[in-house]
């Protein structure tokens, strides 16, 4: 198709009007200046239609503006805004309830409900150095868990999260992430990579590292995000929750990205069969609303009174859209991740044999990479070439994101019909012989 002369006229208009009165740390992509959007398709300032394969980074997991959404959100606005967490409301009630309805282990639930996902997740780790008593803590190599000081000491996907920031937070040590792809442990023989990983964790990180009875919790993503949609392999979380189990440490799920239905499942980690003690959510929680929420076990939120707080968890704008997304999810969605995910895997696997540039690709439900290579053998990664995929896409109506060194991520709305995978695939394959031809 004719590629659209982006940026527009409006929109070239308000990224200057933008440069000069916001944050430059924002990581800003292609020039993409919204004005309305409606279920997977969006619309710039300029009229200029696109399809959204990011979906606000896994956030509008209902579609933009779904009206049930919609409607919950004003029906809450004419009663009341806010009252703070000092105080009690039904649907904060509610959404708690439901929570506890789906998490993804057996024993009751209680939440707290926070403003974003790494609010998510720096709960979880207070509430970890509480329960247990003990302040270490092990991470991965690739992993994001957001950019707020304790989260950040987590995240290990890039340096540019890092640099300037140090010291961060102590007594994090982090392990590889079990890459099938990119594998860099030895394994022994009948094991698979993720049973690698953890006995490297057992006798390497504990043996000479940290004392396993100091360590309060692991913190792992079930499908790492940012470092690369990367689908650890099946022996990875059982071998994991052994461990824990073994030394009496929480297991912490960071499920902000890949949660709220996008696999297919609930939760990510359910594809796995393993209960983790913790877990954190965010993203597709509320279909765009700042909500996130740390989801513990009953017997782990076992804090007193004030040892935690803050002033807009709960809010209750925010907690009837989470409500109306989850029933959304629930009765209309969640299987559409599973079979449309599946669909746009297939079509993926159909496309990759024309393309030497696609080393892999992967994922579960709508949570999708399509990692690019210099070439299959060497496995170096064409980050040139995937960068210039999401221009040349963006130019012809698709909006994608990139994640890890050199892979796209496909993680559009979870209403996304089979038509509108077709018709963005087709754009994806368009800007990928397009790139391959330009970048050698």
């Amino acid at each position: 198709m004719e590629p659209y002369k982006l940026p527009g006229p409006k929109a070239k208009a308000l990224i200057k009007r933008d440069s000069a009165v916001i944050s430059p740390s924002y990581p800003r992509g292609v020039p993409f200046v919204m004005d309305h959007g409606k279920g997977t398709e969006v619309w710039d300032v300029d009229g200029n239609r696109f399809l959204d394969f990011a979906a606000g980074i896994a956030v509008v997991s209902t579609g933009h503006s779904h009206p049930k959404v919609v409607k919950a959100i004003q029906e809450q606005a004419e009663k009341f805004i806010h009252i703070s967490s000092d105080f009690y409301h039904e649907k904060w009630i509610a959404l708690a309830e439901k929570l506890d309805e789906i998490a993804p282990f057996g024993e009751e639930a209680q939440s707290f409900m926070t403003n974003s996902g790494t609010e998510a997740v720096e709960t979880a780790i207070k509430l970890a150095r509480y329960h247990s008593g003990r302040t270490n803590f092990i991470g991965f190599t690739g992993a994001f868990h957001g950019r707020t000081m304790g989260a950040v000491t987590f995240t290990a996907s890039k340096t540019t999260y890092h640099r300037g920031f140090y010291p961060l937070m102590n007594g994090v040590v982090h392990a590889p992430f079990p890459n099938p792809y990119r594998p860099i442990l030895e394994r022994r023989s009948g094991e698979d990579y993720g049973e690698t990983v953890v006995r490297y964790i057992d006798e390497e990180i504990f043996g000479h590292i940290v004392p396993a009875d100091e360590v309060a919790g692991i913190l792992v993503e079930s499908i790492q995000g940012e470092g690369g949609y990367i689908v650890p392999p099946p022996g990875f979380f059982p071998a994991l929750r052994e461990l824990c189990d073994k030394n009496n440490i929480l297991l912490i799920a960071d499920e902000v990205q890949s949660g709220m239905g996008r696999t297919g499942k609930w939760w990510a980690i359910e594809h796995f069969d393993v209960e983790p003690d913790i877990i954190t959510a965010a993203k597709g929680i509320a279909s765009g609303m700042p909500l996130g929420a740390c989801i513990a076990r009953d017997s782990v939120m076992d804090w007193p009174r004030g040892s935690h707080g803050n002033t807009f968890g709960g809010n209750p704008l925010c907690c009837a859209a989470a409500l109306a997304t989850i029933d959304l999810i629930e009765n209309e969605y969640l299987e559409n991740a599973a079979t449309v995910g599946q669909y746009t895997l297939d079509a993926l696997s159909e496309i990759m044999p024309r393309h030497p540039s696609i080393g892999d690709v992967r994922g579960i439900g709508l949570m999708i990479g399509v990692e690019f290579v210099k070439d299959r053998k060497s496995k170096v990664p064409a980050d040139e070439l995937c960068n210039r995929v999401v221009d040349l896409a963006f130019e012809r109506g698709l909006i994608l994101l990139s994640c890890g060194k050199s892979v796209i991520r496909i993680a559009p709305p979870l209403n996304i019909s089979q038509a509108e995978v077709d018709e963005g695939l087709k754009i994806f394959e368009e800007a990928l012989s397009l790139a391959e031809k330009e970048v050698k």
